[in-house]
């Protein structure tokens, strides 16, 4: 019989709404994700996209920044989109904020531009074959640099826009944001996997 995983989702700021409601129509059991004890009874977490300063803030706030910082040590797969992409980084091309130092990269923050200069492009994902998913960019990051052991994904215009280490993906899009569940399945695969 196969486990029932469940994968918690950030939920201090930003669109966790979207990542509950693809995971619940994939069948996977969802929570939110704001207190430390939250933590408990997981086997992957989401790291939504956002506002990266106010979410580090909030993480500080809500004392979530070190236990998630040991779980994730420990194995626990995540998934950073976007915003939490920048949380993941070990480092940033800015000063601000200081990201939780996890994932062998370095992270420019908004390199597509403001909130008008948002836009959607097909993307070609490794791990989901030759079919393009349709990659909404919101005040986007780009990996700048990745570590050694940092498998890329995705690429687009010459830049970085999906990565995963160890138990750790990354993506600089939003696909919460559109009808193709299939990273989300990447994902969900990953967990099932750990």
């Amino acid at each position: 019989m196969v486990k029932k995983i469940t994968i918690g989702v950030l939920a201090l700021q930003g669109d966790f709404l979207e990542h509950l409601i693809i995971l619940r129509k994939l069948g996977v059991t969802a929570k939110e994700i704001r207190l430390p004890q939250d933590l408990e009874n997981i086997d992957g977490i989401i790291l939504p996209g956002g506002e990266s300063t106010t979410m580090i803030n909030l993480l500080e706030v809500f004392e979530l920044k070190n236990p998630l910082i040991q779980k994730i040590k420990k194995g626990l797969p995540v998934w950073g989109t976007c915003a939490g992409m920048i949380l993941l980084a070990k480092k940033l091309t800015q000063t601000n904020p200081v990201p939780l130092g996890l994932m062998d990269i370095t992270v420019n923050r908004n390199a597509y531009g403001r909130q008008i200069d948002s836009f959607t492009t097909p993307l070609t994902i490794k791990p989901l074959g030759k079919k393009v998913l349709n990659a909404t960019f919101i005040r986007a990051p780009i990996l700048e640099k990745v570590g050694k052991g940092v498998e890329v994904l995705s690429i687009y215009d010459k830049k970085i826009v999906a990565a995963k280490e160890k138990n750790m993906l990354v993506t600089a899009f939003h696909p919460e944001l559109t009808k193709d569940t299939r990273m989300h399945e990447y994902f969900v695969s990953l967990v099932e996997k750990k």
